[in-house]
């Protein structure tokens, strides 16, 4: 396939991992589909920029000279000229044929945003335990989705309509990086935008290293955050209550508690409640601690 009649790109964005993003960029070169491919260099300090604009030179490198987080996805989006976009980390990939269905359901489903691919994890390509919990979603199936509804995912295994993405604002400067899907999944529903799950469309993640240092606490302050930026106010006060009743023991939740309240005047300012449907569905999806009046939904993590 040539770069014009191509119609997926995949975004990529790195820091300081070059070796594992040049496997990345291998492995999205073998793939039939041929998509171009932009990397958002986040300010590496190892040669990252270097090495794949040498390496691999048919692969754009956009180099912002700092570390935008998630926010490099977004410049990603914006450079890129095809209507759907693919999300890879750099130490992720697409199993081959898998953008091709994905254009297929895109091209099918007018209303679908984003997909929320299929996840084989390590070497072995087992399950990631969250295919499973995408399939049971209890949001159920819309009559012109092609799979169950969701409000969240995997960034680095999620496949967008690009004008649904850039009509949702893209993720957020708030959070910047570390459980920020949630976010932008709310985006998408509140803009009429259709986010599913669909097993078909196979992303493969190769973590190396384990969790990065810190990284929970950047979970949990993002989630609450989340809640404070479009959720209404007795949802995010019980959001904040249970992670301060958490911080009294756990230090990673004090740290969580802490950088909230740093960045807590910031999304206020950006706050914009969710539409009462959007809200409904958010609510089922609610763990245990944090249900509101409409009932229980799942626990924490990724919805």
């Amino acid at each position: 396939m040539t770069a014009e009649a191509a119609r997926t790109t995949v975004v990529v964005i790195t820091r300081n991992r070059r070796d594992q993003v040049l496997h990345t960029l291998e492995r999205l070169a073998r793939l039939p589909e041929r998509p171009p491919v932009i990397v958002t260099d986040n300010a590496s300090a190892d040669g990252t920029a270097d090495a794949v604009a040498r390496l691999h030179p048919g692969v754009r490198v956009l180099r912002p000279g700092r570390n935008l987080g998630a926010l490099g996805r977004n410049t990603g989006v914006r450079h890129a000229r095809t209507p759907y976009v693919a999300f890879s980390d750099d130490d992720s990939w697409w199993e081959p044929g898998a953008l091709a269905a994905a254009e297929e359901l895109l091209d099918a489903h007018p209303r679908l945003g984003l997909i929320a691919a299929r996840i084989r994890v390590g070497p072995d390509g087992v399950s990631d335990p969250l295919n499973e919990i995408l399939a049971r979603s209890p949001l159920g199936r819309a009559p012109d989705l092609p799979g169950p509804r969701v409000l969240g995912f995997l960034a680095c295994a999620a496949v967008a309509r690009r004008d649904a993405f850039l009509d949702a604002g893209g993720y957020h400067p708030v959070l910047f990086f570390g459980g920020e899907e949630t976010l932008l999944a709310y985006d998408l529903a509140a803009r009429g935008w259709g986010v599913c799950h669909c097993p078909d469309v196979v992303a493969v993640h190769r973590p190396i290293g384990g969790v990065r240092a810190g990284r929970p606490a950047v979970q949990r302050r993002n989630a609450v955050l989340t809640a404070w930026l479009r959720r209404p106010l007795p949802v995010a006060l019980r959001h904040t209550r249970v992670l301060a009743a958490e911080a009294r023991t756990d230090p990673e939740a004090r740290k969580a508690l802490r950088e909230v309240f740093e960045r807590l005047p910031a999304a206020l300012r950006a706050r914009r409640p969710l539409p009462a449907a959007v809200e409904a569905a958010a609510r089922r999806l609610d763990g245990p601690g944090l249900r509101g009046p409409r009932g229980p939904g799942r626990p924490g993590g990724v919805r």
